[in-house]
């Protein structure tokens, strides 16, 4: 395995993704290991390269890499080791070429082969993210906010944020109430605890905001710590992080671990062709995302209006739109303040 930016332990996505990978190989007798990328958040793509490098000069049969950053990295280490399989989570098909743009920055023609020992999974986080908004606001939180890892550049992250807005927009149409949200890639580039952040959520706080989405690994820490200040509550990601701070809420999940042990499963019952190459997107159709509804501390909305709303995700009935462009647009009952 080798790391996203940020700690190992972070209780979130890096941790998460790594779970898949333990529990795969203990249920298989398999070993495994973990390589973190020299100079942490200043990684660079050759320190990423070079984690790959050693895992596969090391033995393993399979590299799973984590996160969009990995791209450059993995684009040579998959040419070099061209009989190694790698899993890109939260990742997408790569090509030999990189894609290049214009001075306008449109995307220039590349029809270089698609590398078929690279298999992105990536998950329709959108959908979590709605269902994490339009849960907050029918609990009766009309003040939320949001801060993001990866200072906007991230795509899973920016497609959690999006479906947060539109959650909470709907559910305060269908209330016929009206709700604001901060919302911010200040202080998230990395993904780390810092005093900055810290600083932030608490000034959101003691202004009004009543939760806030903590977007972004390790930056959950800094705004728990603000929450726990000013008596605030705050929504997880990635993985259910209600055992980490009692100031959780709930959490928008990806079953991160999952979808690790199911592409491992490919590599070893030689199914990997399937996802090579190929784009996966995960979302409530796999039961892939979704809320902790065992965990939460949502008092006001129930399990099973929560089942009712999954459900029409599920069948099509209500489509999240992923699409992250159109974040800054009117909404009808939502006032979103952008820093």
């Amino acid at each position: 395995f080798v790391t996203d930016v940020g700690q190992l332990k972070d209780k979130s996505f890096n941790q998460g993704t790594f779970d898949g990978v333990k529990l795969y190989a203990a249920a298989n007798g398999l070993s495994y290991k973990y390589y973190q990328p020299a100079n942490g958040s200043e990684a660079t793509d050759d320190d990423r390269y070079d984690a790959m490098k050693a895992a596969v000069e090391g033995g393993a049969d399979v590299v799973v890499c984590a996160g969009y950053l990995q791209e450059a990295a993995l684009r040579k280490a998959a040419i070099e080791y061209p009989d190694t399989p790698f899993v890109f989570i939260d990742g997408y098909p790569i090509q030999e070429q990189a894609t290049e743009y214009d001075a306008a920055g449109n995307a220039l023609p590349n029809d270089s082969p698609v590398l078929t020992n690279v298999a992105g999974v990536a998950f329709q986080e959108q959908q979590a993210g709605y269902l994490a908004g339009y849960a907050a606001v029918m609990d009766g939180f009309t003040k939320l906010g949001f801060s993001g890892g990866g200072g906007g550049t991230n795509p899973a992250c920016c497609r959690y944020g999006y479906g947060f807005v539109q959650g909470a927009n709907a559910a305060a149409a269908e209330k016929d109430v009206q709700v604001e949200m901060n919302y911010s890639w200040e202080y998230g580039s990395s993904f780390s605890a810092s005093p900055e952040l810290q600083t932030m959520a608490n000034g959101w706080y003691q202004s009004g905001t009543e939760v806030i989405f903590a977007c972004g690994g390790s930056m959950f820490q800094s705004i728990t710590a603000a929450a726990s200040a000013n008596d605030g509550a705050v929504i997880g990601v990635d993985v259910d992080q209600s055992t980490q701070s009692d100031t959780v809420v709930t959490s928008a999940m990806k079953e991160l671990s999952d979808a690790v042990e199911w592409s491992l499963a490919k590599v070893y019952d030689d199914t990997f062709s399937e996802i090579g190459g190929v784009a996966t997107s995960l979302g409530v159709e796999e039961d892939a995302v979704g809320l902790p509804t065992d965990s939460w501390s949502l008092t006001n909305y129930t399990v099973e209006q929560y089942e009712e709303m999954y459900q029409k995700v599920k069948d099509g009935t209500l489509a999240v739109d992923a699409d992250y462009n159109n974040l800054e647009q009117e909404y009808s009952n939502l006032t979103l303040k952008i820093s």
